[in-house]
Order: structure tokens, then C-alpha cells, then sequence
């Protein structure tokens, strides 16, 4: 029974992963339903059980909302929507700079250090996907070691909702060089300690990637 459920487990992991690329990659649109034959072609033979308890855990994270008759369906939001959210991320990650430049360990900025290599190799291969995941897991690491756990769980929350709008941004391969030089100021604040530094170089960075998003995202509507 156990080595069951942790199969099981495992297969909603999986199935949650693979949906979510695809939604924040693009390929499966704001308002789309989420159809048996998408998840045959795309999830090679998912059972039904894994599958719903895979659109409950992305309708916690507010990419899918499950629909009477209609299923999931990928959330849509508008783009005065998303800016609010990043108003919000913004403000978030920036509270989070001078504690976390005061509370980091060595340890931790390994980490850092060490996602940002990979991320800067994920460019290089013109891997975007897992440029964007390794991106996207450094933000909230710097956030982390503000040591303020209420400030993590809102933002792991609102990141999460708005994922997909904002991979468009880096869909530009101007914006997507740019925000890896970006990130080099950013690790440099963060070894100095500079918390002010950090502060407003993370500003600036999300200030410039929302300009990118925006632009792809109106070009679409």
C-alpha cells in the first residue's frame, strides 16, 4: 500500500511539472481547458487520479481553476492584473534585501552562487525553461534569508501565480541577456552584504523585466 501511494505520489509530481511547463511556457493558453486528449498526447498515459490531484495542487498555486462541466482551465489574468502582482512581488523583495544581506550565510550564498552558474549555463544552451526555473528558485533564496517565513510564503504564492507572464519577458532575447548581466550585480550585492545595493539593484531588475513582459503581452491581446 505504502510503495502504491508513493507511486502515485510520484505520478502527480510529475504530472503537476509537466503542466505547469507547459502553461508557463505558452503552449497551453490563458482560458484553455485542459482536455483528456491534451493530457493523452502530452502526459503519456496518466491516470486519472494523479492527474486531479496535479490541477489541485496548480489551482493552489493559481494557474488552473477547476470549472463545474468544464474541468481545468487555464487562469487568465489581464495585464493590469499581473502589473499589480508585480507591484506587490517588488515590494516584497525588496523589504526582504538589507535582512537577508544581514542574515545569509556563506552556505547560502554558495547556493546562490551555485544556481547562478547554472542559470548563466542554461543561457548559454539557450535553455529558457530551466534558465527561468533556476532564476526564478535564486529570488526566492535571497528572499529566505530575510528569515521572515510569512514574507517566503506570500511571495513563493504570488511567483507562482504569475509565472507564465512573466517567462514571457525573457522570450525577448535582448531582455534575456540583459537580466543575466542584471543578476551579476545582484550576486555581487549579495557577497558584499550591500543591502541598500541589493535592494535597489532588485528594484530595477523587476522594473526592466515587467517592461519586457508588458510589451510581449499586449502584442498578444
Amino acid at each position: 500500500m505504502n510503495a502504491l501511494l508513493e507511486d502515485r505520489g510520484t505520478r502527480t509530481v510529475v504530472a503537476a511539472r509537466k503542466l505547469r511547463e507547459l502553461i508557463v511556457s505558452g503552449e497551453l493558453a490563458p482560458g484553455q481547458r485542459i482536455t483528456e486528449r491534451f493530457v493523452a498526447d502530452h502526459l503519456d498515459g496518466m491516470s486519472r487520479t494523479p492527474l486531479r490531484e496535479a490541477f489541485k495542487i496548480l489551482e493552489a498555486e493559481g494557474l488552473v481553476k477547476i470549472e463545474p462541466n468544464r474541468g481545468a482551465v487555464v487562469t487568465a489574468l489581464s495585464v493590469d492584473e499581473v502589473e499589480a502582482a508585480i507591484e506587490v512581488l517588488i515590494g516584497l523583495e525588496t523589504l526582504a534585501a538589507e535582512p537577508a544581506c544581514e542574515r545569509i550565510t556563506d552556505a547560502e550564498v554558495a547556493e546562490v552562487e551555485s544556481l547562478h552558474a547554472r542559470m548563466a549555463r542554461a543561457y548559454r544552451e539557450g535553455d529558457l525553461m530551466a534558465y527561468f526555473n533556476l532564476n526564478q528558485a535564486i529570488h526566492q533564496k535571497i528572499v529566505d534569508a530575510a528569515r521572515n517565513p510569512v514574507l517566503s510564503r506570500i511571495y513563493a504564492s504570488e511567483c507562482a501565480r504569475i509565472r507564465r507572464y512573466r517567462y514571457a519577458g525573457n522570450q525577448q532575447n535582448e531582455r534575456w541577456g540583459r537580466a543575466v548581466h542584471e543578476h551579476e550585480g545582484i550576486l555581487d550585492a549579495l557577497r558584499e552584504r550591500a543591502g541598500a545595493m541589493l535592494r535597489e539593484t532588485l528594484r530595477q531588475h523587476h522594473r526592466r523585466g515587467w517592461v519586457a513582459s508588458r510589451r510581449v503581452l499586449e502584442s498578444r491581446a
